[in-house]
Order: C-alpha cells, then sequence, then structure tokens
C-alpha cells in the first residue's frame, strides 16, 4: 500500500511548495532546519544585493548637519560625579563642625560595606551562570531557519511535479543534498507525492493587482501568505535588500501586522481596520511589485 504524501513528507520534515509568480507556478521544496545544521547557499557567483542597514560613507544624518552648543566642561564633569556647587559648600560646613569629633561622610563618598561571600553560595552562583550560558547555546542551536531547493544562490523552481520529481532523482547539486533525509526523498519521490498543501501554496502574482484594486479588495490571507514565503525566500537566499522591505518596522511589515489585527475581530480588529485604511494603497503595492521583481530575478526555472 502506498504511503500517503502527507505522512511522506512528514517523517522527512520537508514540504513540497508551489509558487506562482508573473513569469509562471512552479514547485520547489522547503524543509525548516536548525541554522548549524546546513551551509546557506553559495551567493558568490551572484551578483551582491545593497545592505539596506549599512550606511553608505558619503550618507548624511540630519544630526550631522546640525550645529552642537558649546557647553562648559568643569559644569559637565560636575554633572558626571553627580556633584554641584551646593553639595560642595555642605560638605565644607560640614566637615569645620565635625572636624574634632571624627572624620564624616562626604555626599560624593558611595563606599559601601562588603559581607564575606560564602564559598557554597558562590560556587552555586557559577554554577547557575554556566547552566544558563549553556542553556541560551541550545536556544540558538534548536533555531529553525528556512532551506529551499536552491542552488548558488538561485531558487529551482520547476514547472511540473515531473520535472521536480526527476531533478530530485539526478542527482544534480542542490543545497538540500546536506540534509540526512535527502538519499530516501530520492529513493522514494513520485509524481502522485507532489502535492502541495493548501498552506504550502503562494499565490505573489496576484499580490499587486489586489493591493491596487483599493482597501475594500484587500485579500489578507494573500497578502500574509505572501509575507510568510517571501521572508522565508529572503533569509534562505540572503536577498538583504527583501529582508530589509519586510523587516519589523518597515512599511510592508506594518501592512502585515494592520491586516493581521483587523482579521482577529473586536474592539481591535475595529481599529486595526482604520489603521489599515490610511497605509496607502500605490506604496504598498510599489514595495510589494519591487519585493516579487527581487524574488523572480533569483529563480531558475527548470523544464
Amino acid at each position: 500500500m502506498a504511503e500517503e504524501p502527507t505522512e511522506f513528507w512528514g517523517e522527512l520534515a520537508i514540504d513540497p511548495v508551489e509558487i506562482a509568480l508573473p513569469r509562471g507556478s512552479g514547485f520547489t521544496l522547503r524543509a525548516y532546519r536548525s541554522s548549524t545544521a546546513f551551509a546557506p547557499t553559495d551567493v558568490s557567483e551572484r551578483p551582491e544585493d545593497d545592505d539596506p542597514f549599512a550606511r553608505k560613507p558619503d550618507a548624511v544624518l540630519e544630526d550631522d548637519e546640525e550645529e552642537l552648543p558649546d557647553f562648559d566642561e568643569e559644569e559637565l564633569t560636575r554633572q558626571a560625579l553627580g556633584q554641584s556647587d551646593e553639595s560642595d559648600d555642605e560638605d565644607s560646613e560640614s566637615d569645620d563642625e565635625d572636624g574634632k569629633g571624627g572624620k564624616s561622610l562626604k555626599a560624593s563618598d558611595t563606599s559601601v560595606d562588603l559581607e564575606p561571600v560564602d564559598d557554597e553560595s558562590a560556587e552555586s552562583s557559577e554554577s547557575e551562570e554556566e547552566d544558563d550560558e549553556e542553556a541560551d547555546e541550545e536556544a540558538e542551536d534548536v533555531e529553525e531557519v528556512p532551506l529551499f531547493l536552491t542552488h548558488k544562490g538561485r531558487l529551482l523552481l520547476f514547472k511540473s511535479a515531473e520535472g521536480l520529481v526527476e531533478f530530485v532523482k539526478s542527482g544534480a547539486p542542490n543545497d538540500m543534498t546536506q540534509l540526512p533525509e535527502w538519499e530516501r526523498l530520492t529513493e522514494e519521490l513520485d509524481v502522485d507525492q507532489v502535492e502541495p498543501a493548501e498552506d504550502d501554496t503562494y499565490e505573489l502574482d496576484l499580490v499587486v493587482e489586489n493591493l491596487r484594486g483599493g482597501h475594500d479588495a484587500w485579500d489578507s490571507a494573500l497578502i500574509l501568505s505572501a509575507g510568510e514565503v517571501s521572508r522565508d525566500l529572503a533569509y534562505s537566499l540572503r536577498l538583504n535588500d527583501v529582508l530589509g522591505m519586510l523587516s519589523p518596522g518597515s512599511p510592508l511589515d506594518d501592512l502585515d501586522e494592520a491586516l493581521r489585527s483587523a482579521s482577529s475581530g473586536g474592539v481591535g480588529g475595529f481599529l486595526a481596520k482604520r489603521r489599515v485604511r490610511k497605509i496607502g494603497a500605490q506604496q504598498a503595492s510599489l514595495g510589494w511589485r519591487t519585493v516579487i521583481g527581487k524574488i523572480s530575478g533569483i529563480v531558475d526555472w527548470r523544464d
């Protein structure tokens, strides 16, 4: 009895994905693994994208154009030490009055009495710190990141299920061969198993047109799913400019957050819908047009 596709892919922890772009629709594969489990795709032969977070050497920030006011260095020093002329006068008077009775503490004296530290408690504290560090390292190791069927910085997209299966079984080089499950995939994959789930089907070709239709026509599910796969592709294929355009706080990310909140319903959803209407349709469509263009530019269409 043939194994069900969902069970087969579940055991491999790899999924078939269908992505529709302006040029056409194609199949590929996607997996999520620890960032230490595989080497990222080699983009050395692909033109480098501009890093959106890097400041260009000749760029001028607004603060650079402003003249800073002059400060009294002595006054700054007194402020840094937490002192003022008044406290100095009070300390001086206090010294005169208490000089014979013994040494008095000044306001600026911040010394404290330290209690002896018990050896056992110190060892316990060190042990807890080491455990915390190990836990943090383990948490970093289990962080899962996306990996697609890619090769030398390009996404391999197949126009037919037959083409995808033939490629997998051919032994051709690609970045997924690093996975231990790849050998089983090459042996057992057949055309009938290439059935992407609904959540793994993305219609990027419809996003720009949908946004141009105006706020009332916006399809939240379409736009949110496009954001999901675009972030995955940008990370896997090291598209720095796309990552920047979809990063937290960016206009396209604000659009995602507003649409997600609007879909939740209730008072929050009502307020989010009002926020959605304040987002410019032209700005959103132009932004997504750029993102989709960048992704389309690194696709290697097969068959």
